[in-house]
């Protein structure tokens, strides 16, 4: 079951969304709220998988608010207006996906969905502008080589992994690990390299191997057991 907290300052709105997504018979709505400080309270007390977070709401925006929620859910973000600063704040900010207010019941709740199970997603009409500001962009960010450099040879298998799009379950697969720690293999990259979501981490790792410094080490790492670690969901 993926619990969702609903984060919109429109009661209308909320209510809407909250009936979309309790139809799906693997989503359950666990909380929702107005304005963006109820949002970070609620997603703390709650810890939910994903957090649908507007923009615009009152005592603090959902960008600010998508900061301080990264580290510990998914955030989704879903507003009306397609503006560039709210596109690249939110990514900044560690949200896992952006959407429009304009995408359709199915499409919405599958794209939870795609959030809870560790992958990205990015409306389509924003997707060719964020890949020309990626283009764009001069040199890699920080954190660099040197800050990989301090990951432990199976941490840099799953930067790598990530760089390649693939999800938690997937990474568990290629590398013979259980699922729940390869989410805290994500948690601590995220934590070293002082980023916020994985989409962060996956966006490093192309950065890395584009420029011939590839994320994962040549040295082999041993399987990790299954189960270990401590299945921490901030990163799943």
């Amino acid at each position: 079951m993926i619990d969702v907290l609903v984060a919109d300052d429109q009661a209308a709105v909320r209510a809407g969304l909250v009936l979309i997504l309790g139809a799906a018979p693997d989503v359950r709505v666990v909380g929702e709220a107005a304005d963006g400080e109820r949002a970070v309270e609620l997603a703390r007390e709650l810890r939910p998988d994903v957090v649908l977070m507007d923009v615009r709401m009152p005592r603090l925006d959902g960008i600010s608010a998508t900061r301080q929620i990264a580290g510990f859910a998914d955030v989704l973000v879903l507003t009306t207006f397609d503006l560039d600063e709210y596109v690249f704040g939110a990514l900044r900010a560690g949200a896992a996906g952006f959407l429009l207010k304009d995408v359709d019941a199915d499409r919405l709740v599958e794209a939870v969905r795609t959030v809870a199970a560790g992958d990205g997603i990015i409306a389509p009409q924003v997707t060719r502008r964020l890949i020309g500001a990626f283009a764009a962009r001069p040199e890699p960010p920080d954190p660099g080589p040197a800050a990989v450099a301090e990951l432990t040879p199976r941490e840099r298998e799953v930067l790598a992994r990530l760089g390649e799009g693939l999800s938690n379950g997937e990474i568990a697969e290629r590398l013979s690990m259980a699922e729940t720690t390869t989410k805290t293999h994500v948690s601590r990259i995220l934590a070293k390299l002082g980023l916020r979501s994985r989409v962060q981490a996956a966006i490093l790792a192309q950065e890395l191997a584009a420029s011939g410094l590839p994320a994962a080490s040549g040295d082999a790492a041993a399987p990790d057991a299954p189960g270990s670690g401590s299945g921490d969901l901030s990163a799943g």
